[in-house]
């Protein structure tokens, strides 16, 4: 990828919308949402499906968030998928096609990162096309 941008991004809403017990694993709907800070400066809005285990941990997650904002001065917007199976593995990338506005044929991959204190990071690597 030939672009980089990078900052942090707070969560501002966190909303549980509904929760289904199975035997050996829990099912929950979420609305969150998030601003942004350096590169990548603007809001978001994630609808994100998840499973836990019997422990309580998160076991995998799904999720598609809507970014609207500037990346490096361009103004637009663009749609992140989320896929997780556990802690260790997260895979988030910029969905093909959804760029709109100065951000129309954005494509790339988005890595995060929360420290020990609970503030989080991010990294886009991204190709305007």
């Amino acid at each position: 990828m030939g672009n980089r941008a990078s900052g942090s991004f707070e969560l501002t809403a966190f909303e549980p919308v509904e929760t289904e017990e199975r035997e050996g694993a829990a099912f929950g709907r979420v609305r969150i949402a998030k601003t942004f800070t350096g590169g990548l400066s603007g809001a978001s809005e994630v609808r994100m499906l998840s499973v836990t285990g019997p422990s309580g941990s998160p076991a995998s997650y799904v999720a598609v968030e809507h970014v609207t904002g500037e990346l490096d001065g361009r103004a637009g917007s663009f749609v992140l998928q989320h896929t997780a199976w556990d802690t260790t593995g997260t895979t988030i990338r910029v969905v093909p096609g959804t760029g709109a506005g100065e951000l129309a044929g954005i494509t790339g991959e988005f890595r995060l990162t929360v420290d020990e204190s609970g503030a989080h990071a991010y990294v886009l690597e991204y190709e305007l096309g």
